[in-house]
Formats: structure tokens, C-alpha cells, sequence
């Protein structure tokens, strides 16, 4: 049986593991204790740090691991690529892994390639910022799901929405970005040996300023097949520029109504919200989350996408509380298929983290609520 270790053990991870026990494969959890719902579910969990790189790598040399991965964790990434680099498994280069994780080395690398971004620059909150036009974006250097991140409209409010966000970075850093107004979509992808397979496009629906934090996703994108075809060329250019070889790739795109183009982010990883683990199956018939452990045990089958579905996840807030007795009867729709209150508390929401339940549909049209 082949043996993948898996870095992250939350709710994140948990298609993940239950995928690998589907295919045959042995899953071993790096994670701390707490939250750690994989923990009853993988082969073996080990107590562990996902940022406690030589413990992992130890323990995996020791287990003699197949291969590494994760999926919708981009602290994790760093772990991933420096066990696999030091065991001589698949993985993408360790040298690169911090463009991939730092929102700043990011877009220095999307400059440097020519790849279309916003305008940036980089602050600690210790000194003035450089003036720019307004409104502008501030968020973590180095966090997602929204966390930190907060649009600032005028100059008095600059200020506290730096120090808001560098409280938020685990380096107490943050990159203050010109605001683009229009779509925001993002790109799923998987590669393997250098090669990229666009699996999906996304439209994304936000809670607009100032947090933007999801509220909705939706498989296939109804923009034009135009633009389309221009935000794929570019989202092969931004993989190449973060030199992305090996597995799932999350790219955030913001489309502005003239047709500008701007790559925000992209994730060496499979995006969450039920992106990558549900809607691109449920909307192409592609097993992302099996290609995924294929590409890390070196047995990658380059995808036949099959379906032409439309899927989406709607989430529950204080925002979104018209869903509620959709959720609670979520049986009695047939485009359903999985829906959960996770917090009986609704929230106005500043992160993904402040959201109380989901939905999830498949159907042959986009399910409006």
C-alpha cells in the first residue's frame, strides 16, 4: 500500500484523507490535536506542527511516505515542498515556495515575468506608505480566506487597516495593493511535470467592501469565451512565473468592465470553499482530489473532463440568512447535494471563518436562491 503524508489535519483536509482510503492509499496527518478531525479518519495522525518541517520530514523518512501533499493550505505548502525536495519525491522546487505563500515575493515575481497585477508596495505600519490612488486593498502578506483583508477608501483610514492586517501576518507584514473594480473569478488547474490542465473556471460572489469575504461560487463562468481564452494565457504565465511543476493551482483573477485583466493571487494548492474538493467534480466529472494524490505519488493520468454541470456553494451569514430554511430543508431540492448549519450563531462576517453553513448543487443550469 502506498503511503501519503498529509500536512494539515482540519476540516481542510478531510476530503483529502477520505479520498486516499477510497483509492487504497495510506494516509499519515501532520497537525496539532486541536481541530484535528482527520485524526479518527486517516491511518495515522501524528501530533506535529504543519510548520514543524524537520520533525515531518523526520517522521516520514522514517515511515519511508510515498509522497506529500495538501490541499487549501497555503502555510502548508512550505512543509509540503521541503519534505519532498529532501526525500526526492514529487514536489515543486522548496527554493520557490516562498513566492508561492507571500502575497509580496508574488507579485515581484509577476512583475519581473510581466504577468498583469495591481500595483503594490509593502509596509510594516512602522513608517508613511507611499501615496497612491484610492480606494486601495490591504491585506496579510502571508494569510488567506479573507483574513486581514480590508478596502481603504480614503487616507485617515489607511492607518488602522495596515495595523489590522500586520496583526493578522505571521510576519507582521502587509502589502497595500491599488483596487481593482469588476469580476472576481478564480482558475482551478492541476499540473504534473511542468504541464497545466485548466480544469474550471470559477464567478465569485463577495460581500464587497470593505472585507470581501465569499459568499458564493459558481462552475462554469459565464464570461465571455474571449475572455476566457485571455485569462487562461494568463494564468499559464503567472504558474510558470511562480515556477508551479506539480499539483493543484488556485488563481484569483479580477476582470474590470473595459476587459482588464489582473492576476491577484495564485495557491500551489487546491482552492477551498468546496472549490476543488466538490464543485470541479460536480461541474466537469474530473476527480480533482484523485488527480491530486496521483500527482504526488508520481502516477499522474492527465485529465478527461467529461461533464458540462453546473455547480456552486452558496455560504450562511448574517448577509445571506435567506438561506437558512433552504439549508434546514435541504432535502426537498433536488439540485442539493450536501448542506450543513455549522454554527447555529449568524455573523456579519470580516472572514470566511465567521461563516455558520453552506450549500452545495449540482444542476444543469446555475440554482439561484
Amino acid at each position: 500500500m502506498k503511503k501519503l503524508a498529509v500536512i494539515g489535519a482540519s476540516y481542510l483536509q478531510l476530503p483529502l484523507v477520505k479520498k486516499a482510503r477510497e483509492m487504497g492509499v495510506e494516509s499519515i496527518c501532520f497537525a496539532w490535536e486541536e481541530g484535528a478531525v482527520c485524526k479518527g479518519v486517516a491511518n495515522r495522525f501524528f501530533p506535529v506542527s504543519t510548520v514543524d518541517k524537520e520533525e515531518i520530514l523526520r517522521i516520514c523518512r522514517e515511515l519511508q511516505v510515498d509522497g506529500v501533499t495538501t490541499i487549501a493550505s497555503d502555510v502548508a505548502v512550505l512543509t509540503v515542498n521541503y519534505v519532498a525536495e529532501k526525500m526526492g519525491l514529487v514536489g515543486n522546487p522548496d527554493c520557490y515556495s516562498p513566492t508561492v505563500t507571500n502575497k509580496y515575493l508574488m507579485r515581484q515575481c509577476f512583475r519581473e515575468a510581466g504577468v498583469p497585477s495591481p500595483g503594490f508596495f509593502l509596509t510594516d505600519g512602522s513608517a508613511d506608505v507611499p501615496s497612491f490612488c484610492y480606494p486601495l486593498i490591504v491585506k496579510p502578506t502571508d494569510r488567506s480566506g479573507s483574513l486581514g483583508v480590508e478596502k481603504v477608501e480614503r487616507p485617515e483610514e489607511l492607518e488602522s487597516a495596515v495595523l489590522r492586517a500586520c496583526k493578522a501576518s505571521f510576519q507582521k507584514k502587509a502589502i497595500v495593493e491599488e483596487f481593482v473594480q469588476g469580476r472576481e473569478i478564480s482558475v482551478e488547474t492541476i499540473s504534473f511535470e511542468g504541464k497545466h490542465h485548466i480544469l474550471q473556471l470559477t464567478d465569485k460572489v463577495t460581500t464587497e467592501s470593505p472585507f470581501f469575504v465569499e459568499l458564493e461560487h459558481h462552475q462554469p463562468s459565464t464570461l465571455p469565451a474571449e475572455t476566457q481564452e485571455r485569462v487562461k494565457v494568463i494564468v499559464l504565465k503567472a504558474l510558470d512565473a511562480l515556477h508551479i511543476r506539480y499539483g493543484a493551482s488556485h488563481a484569483e483573477l479580477k476582470i474590470s468592465p473595459d476587459g482588464d485583466i489582473r492576476v491577484i493571487e495564485v495557491g500551489a494548492r487546491m482552492g477551498g470553499d468546496f472549490i476543488g474538493s466538490d464543485l470541479v467534480r460536480l461541474s466537469t466529472g474530473y476527480d480533482f482530489l484523485k488527480g491530486v494524490i496521483e500527482v504526488a505519488l508520481g502516477q499522474f493520468t492527465e485529465p478527461v473532463l467529461l461533464d458540462r454541470n453546473c455547480s456552486g456553494v452558496y455560504f450562511l451569514c448574517e448577509e445571506t440568512k435567506r438561506l437558512l430554511p433552504v439549508i434546514e430543508r435541504w432535502r426537498d431540492y433536488q439540485e442539493i447535494v450536501a448542506a450543513e448549519v455549522t454554527d447555529p450563531v449568524l455573523r456579519r462576517i470580516e472572514c470566511s471563518a465567521d461563516r455558520s453553513g453552506y450549500l452545495i448543487y449540482q444542476s444543469q443550469r446555475k440554482f439561484k436562491i
